[in-house]
């Protein structure tokens, strides 16, 4: 697989006030806030929605992959997040009972996907960065802001979002984010879809190192920045440094024992009991787990996205973990979200930019429906793939010890690693496709064959150099007639790299 290009810092575009659109985002968690700096970088006019009183998020941690950090530091980010990084050097497989399986060095790792990074942050300090860039680029921001209801206009040409207290903000486009348990999916769908549970829940500790430090057991868990995962029978643990060393992050993964009629999605939990049940586990689990005063459970559930994330008109999508939520066992739920941002920025800032043409002509209007229709186009199928993974990591996580844990242990220590092993990011038939993923790359082979928006893919030309005419069917198969000449930018090699592109995605082409 082909890496992807150096990474460009993305300028500020400047856009016709006629081409300009208004957009207005509901949530301002990862998924919103990523969405507002990628659509404000292409020029429009953006407005975030967020229901709480004030933009924070609950003290847990977050890993950055290679494929994430690519679009942080497109949208310009490196420098207001690196005193907030922790630098991890290895990522440590262990057994429950504290027995080493494989290990996954970050920085050798990070030679595959030049310029990009593992790191780690504290969530409140990643989403505070996002929330500085965003208003740095003119986005507005309204808190205590709860949108019950997004109604398209009968012309199609706007959408507005309707707040618990009766205010409305209209846009051009409306953007929902509002998470795993929002409810502006059905909106869109016209029916129930709840989010599918998995069975498992996640106990989220956060500890202050002071203690650690004294115990030689626990204290290179802090002096040596690693992330360590611990598997064992239907549970496992995760854990690693946060903010130069102060903060101890631990998740642990176990079966949900959560009332099934809860309405709750994060309650208290019980300190005993959590730590009842990682008992017999490797001897460092339960000293690091005595050091907890207090924890939240939280029950982890999965969206499959099986529909369209776009209204047919063209003014209102969903995205996020509002239509892809996944486990968080390959660690990309947010890398996800942050994608979904870059790649519908990257598709409305190739929108028609002219002082004589108006966002409300039939052509712009059209433009903008093919513009959300290539963003499908780009995130369904990849996010369908990581949701689907992370099911395949519970398994593989959760083994009870016996045959298939000791075959799944003998893969992760094969050199080279076959597909399918655990230990995703190095997994050769997994890694290069999620790590190495370039948002730009795949908007703009699909966009160079969707050509003219407003056009329904047919190419006219005018000129004195004749064209061929592709049309790029929903299921993006490709119907070439060959009577005409190919126009520069679908030269030969462009369409055989594109016919790569859909090879690789699992699209036919004709």
């Amino acid at each position: 697989m082909t890496m992807a290009p150096p990474i460009h810092i993305k300028q500020q575009e400047v856009r016709t006030e006629s081409c300009q659109l208004n957009i207005v985002i509901v949530g301002a968690g990862l998924a919103g806030l990523g969405t507002a700096i990628s659509c404000a970088l292409a020029g429009h006019r953006v407005h975030v929605l967020e229901a709480a009183q004030e933009i924070k998020e609950v003290g847990a941690g977050i890993q950055v992959l290679p494929n994430s950090s690519r679009v942080l530091q497109h949208w310009g980010l490196e420098e207001s997040l690196t005193p907030h990084m922790t630098i991890p050097r290895v990522c440590n497989f262990v057994g429950w009972k504290g027995n080493p399986i494989s290990s996954l060095d970050f920085h050798e790792s990070e030679k595959g996907y030049p310029g990009t990074w593992y790191r780690d942050f504290h969530r409140a300090d990643l989403q505070q960065c996002l929330v500085r860039h965003a208003v740095e680029l003119g986005v507005e921001l309204s808190c205590n802001s709860r949108v019950v209801d997004v109604s398209v206009a009968e012309d199609g040409t706007t959408a507005t979002a309707t707040v618990s207290d009766g205010r409305q903000w209209t846009g051009d486009l409306v953007v929902g984010a509002d998470g795993v348990f929002g409810k502006l999916t059905e909106g869109l769908l016209g029916r129930v879809d709840p989010p599918v549970k998995t069975g498992d829940l996640a106990y989220r500790v956060m500890l202050s190192t002071e203690e650690m430090r004294k115990d030689p057991d626990l204290a290179e868990f802090v002096t040596d920045p690693q992330v360590n995962y611990w598997l064992g029978p239907d549970a496992h643990a995760v854990n690693y440094v946060l903010r130069n060393g102060e903060l101890f992050n631990m998740v642990l993964l176990v079966p949900d024992d959560i009332p099934e009629d809860s309405l709750a999605s994060t309650v208290e939990g019980n300190v005993e009991e959590m730590c009842a049940l990682f008992k017999d586990w490797d001897p460092r689990i339960p000293k690091l787990l005595r050091l907890c005063q207090s924890v939240q459970k939280w029950r982890l559930c999965i969206r499959f996205g099986n529909f369209d994330w776009t209204h047919p008109s063209g003014a209102f999508v969903m995205l996020g973990d509002a239509v892809h939520a996944t486990l968080p066992y390959l660690a990309s739920g947010a890398g996800m979200s942050f994608e979904d941002g870059a790649v519908l920025g990257e598709c409305l800032s190739r929108l028609p930019n002219h002082p004589r043409v108006s966002k409300t002509s039939i052509d712009f209007l059209n433009a903008k429906q093919h513009a959300l229709s290539v963003f499908q186009q780009c995130r369904k199928q990849r996010t369908k793939m990581i949701v689907e993974r992370g099911n395949v990591q519970q398994y593989l996580y959760h083994l009870h010890d016996g045959p298939e844990q000791q075959e799944r242990d003998r893969k992760m220590q094969m050199v080279p690693t076959p597909e399918g092993e655990a230990l995703a990011w190095r997994d050769p038939g997994l890694a290069p496709k999620l790590l190495g993923y370039d948002h730009i790359a795949d908007v703009s082979v699909l966009l160079d064959f969707s050509i003219a928006l407003a056009h329904h893919h047919r190419l006219i030309n005018v000129g004195v150099n004749r064209w061929e005419a592709v049309e790029l069917k929903p299921d993006c198969s490709l119907i070439i007639t060959p009577a005409y000449l190919t126009p520069p930018f679908l030269a030969s090699a462009g369409l055989t790299r594109y016919r790569a592109h859909l090879g690789r995605l699992g699209y036919p082409s004709t």
